[in-house]
């Protein structure tokens, strides 16, 4: 393109603005510098393989900047299960599901508050969260412990306060995935969900939204779901229904509109990532999230050039392309002048004192009586979640019980064992059946602690939880997932359940308090 007259110049500008895509490495690629120094990108999202520690990561965001201050940079920091800055080590928070548990707004607010301080000084503006999904469906295998919990008001509640806290420090929430994930049993990273709920029954998953609306949310993420009831054809993300007379009309939402990842499957796998991103912006949404697995300049390209072709071709207005890139700009300026005033107050530990006030006990909890060993259970990880992030209770344990060892047991079809400590064999049949035999082995005399993840949703884990159990009554459960069923799931069985509600770091270091007992407080090793 040879001398691009104006209108050339002012749609290159607003086309890259209204995309965030990802990039691999510790530092901007040449294209993303040179981009942004041109105007020609106006944002971009982080994950875990940019981040390294907190240093590097405000020194990446303040090189970028310096480039363009009007620039949004995004990444995925939930807490909880879900953490980029801690992505190694697992997170200093809980997640919305251990908060919901607690039920203190004010707690919330504060641990959201905290998580926003960490952000703003890595230099990161806008954050994807929280999980304002209502989890009504058991078996949603992406939401679980990232909501706050199966209760509308309950979600509402804390989204709105999730909202407060985090924005009280200059980051930007982003409310998602609207209109409600929480109904799905399939995961949108791999194909297209439906959600088939009458508009009287799907009023409770609108209500988080509805609050972090009230709550000045700068931010809402769509999701790729089909909601029939208010669009038989497009994907929530792609509805104009969806976006602009639901959202924007209905619940009176003014603010920036940002689509879930375009290259997943519920996009890619049917409409395609190009014409997903012209039909979402055409349809209200204001910013595209590309980073998750697409991380190129050819993709950043291919995605600018087929928004420009789409308003030569009016299938997309220049004044709706324009007024979304214009609202990507009014939040990085708001992001700019809050943080300007300086640091919010936050409460130090206070991601440990939320996880230890989250944990709950079914039975009697003793302190342990000897070296423990530990037998973690460990489904895949979604796609959200990832399977970089460190969790288990394992090594929080050992902090404080020096000694203590892990056989770590996956899925049945993987065949996978980790070891810690000392080295233990545990077969997995094809029948999904778990040789309990070398789990046992390992604890003769010894307390055995089994910790599950989503007990209810593997028959594999359930079974082979319930052998232990039967043959160990004295051992104590640890869930780390929701804890769906799981009072029924070992009732009448003398056995000791400790549920966390969550995999962060900090939920295991509260887990392994509780099972040492007083020793772990006069050590203070796990603090």
């Amino acid at each position: 393109m040879t001398n691009p007259g104006p209108d050339t110049v002012q749609l290159l500008a607003d086309a890259g603005s209204v995309l965030q895509p990802g990039f691999t490495g510790l530092t901007a690629p040449d294209w993303v510098r040179r981009r942004l120094g041109t105007g020609e990108l106006g944002g971009v999202a982080l994950f875990g393989r940019n981040i390294a520690d907190r240093a590097q990561v405000a020194a990446l965001t303040s090189e970028m900047y310096a480039l363009n201050p009007d620039l949004l940079i995004a990444t995925d920091e939930e807490g909880g299960d879900v953490t980029r800055l801690e992505v190694m080590t697992g997170s200093s928070y809980p997640g919305n599901l251990a908060l919901g548990a607690v039920d203190d707004i004010s707690l919330t607010e504060n641990v959201a508050r905290s998580i926003g301080v960490d952000l703003a000084a890595a230099g990161i503006n806008l954050n994807y969260a929280p999980d304002a999904d209502v989890n009504s469906n058991p078996d949603n295998p992406v939401i679980g412990v990232r909501s706050f919990g199966g209760d509308g008001e309950l979600a509402a509640r804390h989204t709105a306060a999730y909202v407060r806290g985090l924005q009280s420090a200059g980051v930007a929430a982003c409310a998602k995935h609207f209109p409600g994930h929480g109904d799905t049993a399939s995961d949108t990273h791999l194909g297209l969900p439906r959600i088939d709920l009458p508009l009287d029954v799907f009023g409770a998953h609108l209500a988080p939204f509805r609050a972090a609306v009230a709550a000045g949310a700068k931010s809402i993420m769509t999701a790729h779901i089909l909601f029939p009831a208010y669009d038989t054809e497009m994907p929530a993300t792609m509805s104009r229904a969806i976006l602009t007379d639901l959202l924007r009309k209905d619940l009176g939402y003014d603010g920036l509109i940002v689509t879930d990842g375009i290259e997943m499957g519920a996009i890619s796998g049917t409409h395609g990532i190009a014409e997903g991103t012209v039909k979402a912006i055409a349809g209200g949404a204001d910013a595209i999230c590309v980073g998750g697995g697409l991380q190129d300049e050819a993709t950043f390209l291919y995605l600018r050039d087929a928004l420009m072709w789409a308003v030569r071709e009016g299938r997309l207005s220049e004044d709706r392309l324009h007024e979304a890139a214009e609202r990507n700009r009014a939040v990085a300026r708001w992001s700019a002048s809050v943080r300007a005033q300086g640091a919010a107050t936050v409460e130090p530990g206070i991601g440990l004192t939320a996880a230890r006030r989250a944990l709950r006990v079914q039975g009697e909890l003793r302190p342990l009586r000897g070296v423990p060993h530990v037998v973690e259970f460990s489904p895949a990880a979604n796609f959200a979640v990832g399977d970089e992030t460190a969790w288990g209770l394992s090594g929080p344990l050992a902090d404080v019980i020096p000694g203590t060892t892990l056989t770590r047991v996956g899925a049945p079809h993987s065949s996978r064992i980790e070891t810690f400590g000392l080295l233990h064999t545990a077969v997995d049949n094809l029948d999904g059946a778990v040789d309990i035999t070398p789990l046992l082995g390992a604890a003769v005399g010894r307390p055995l602690v089994i910790v599950v993840r989503d007990l209810h949703r593997y028959v594999w884990m359930k079974r082979a939880a319930l052998e232990l159990t039967a043959a160990r009554p004295d051992a104590v459960v640890v869930e780390v997932g929701t804890a769906y069923g799981l009072e029924e799931t070992f009732a009448g069985r003398g056995v000791t359940v400790l549920t966390t509600f969550g995999g962060a770091r900090v939920c295991g270091i509260a887990a392994a308090e509780a099972l040492a007992g007083p020793a772990a407080a006069r050590t203070g090793r796990v603090a």
